[in-house]
């Protein structure tokens, strides 16, 4: 009985929350009609600018248009904003869907020897980032499909370890036999990788003419998938990725 008694409670607390969020949206001014034209659209380049500043992640375009009017682009105020930066060491990126303030690549030496890496950096084995390309090109695709991708198995551990960097996770079940589990990118993927969709990756058959990927018949050379190479133990730093 008390529990239900709090239970209300909350409920009567969490709708007087969302009245007075839902209050306070609508006394904010989107639309500035008391501006004009130039000065409505710096007020509103630069609420645009620092939301992107203060989120930690990338923002989307519905949380940007609750803070500016029905009539405003938000495509021609990033690109205003992005005009702005220019010159200046770091940019305004798509990247996972949204868009994120991020530092020119020119300048990755200076922070790394400034404040070390980047706390995101995944380090990847040269046979981790070969697996992890076929899954962007050809997902949904299950583990028994990258073996024959390959030519080899792909071990469990090799799937893992991907899975745990948040690189990539469980699709939908395959319709073959045992339906078994297919695997996708994630949003991490794309913030590693600073891509803004799949469509950015690069065009397959510009991969395919350079000899690094074939859709028919992949060759990773003598590169035991899944196995670790005294050449991955010592180049492992070397290959690693980072935003």
């Amino acid at each position: 009985m008390v529990e239900a008694v709090r239970r209300r409670g909350g409920s009567q607390s969490d709708d007087r929350r969302s009245g007075e969020r839902r209050s306070a949206d609508q006394l904010f001014d989107r639309e500035l009609d008391h501006l004009p034209p130039e000065a409505r659209w710096r007020e509103w380049m630069q609420r645009v600018e620092a939301t992107i500043f203060a989120a930690s992640e990338p923002v989307g375009r519905e949380t940007l248009a609750r803070i500016v009017g029905k009539s405003c682009s938000i495509d021609l105020l990033i690109d205003d904003i992005r005009e702005e930066l220019r010159g200046r060491p770091y940019d305004l990126v798509a990247v996972a869907g949204g868009w994120k303030h991020l530092t020119r690549p020119a300048y990755s030496d200076a922070i790394q020897t400034a404040v070390g890496g980047n706390e995101r950096a995944v380090d990847l084995t040269q046979s981790e980032v070969l697996v992890l390309m076929y899954i962007a090109y050809f997902q949904p695709i299950t583990r028994g499909e990258l073996s024959s991708f390959f030519g080899k198995e792909i071990s469990r551990d090799l799937i893992g370890h991907l899975r745990g960097s948040g690189m990539i996770t469980s699709g939908p079940r395959s319709p073959t036999p045992g339906a078994p589990y297919t695997y996708v990118t994630t949003k991490e993927f794309l913030l590693q990788f600073g891509l803004d969709t799949l469509r950015d990756l690069p065009e397959l058959e510009s991969l395919e003419d350079a000899g690094l990927l074939n859709r028919h018949s992949p060759t990773a050379g003598a590169m035991p998938i899944g196995a670790t190479t005294d050449e991955d133990e010592e180049g492992h730093d070397d290959e690693a990725l980072s935003a």
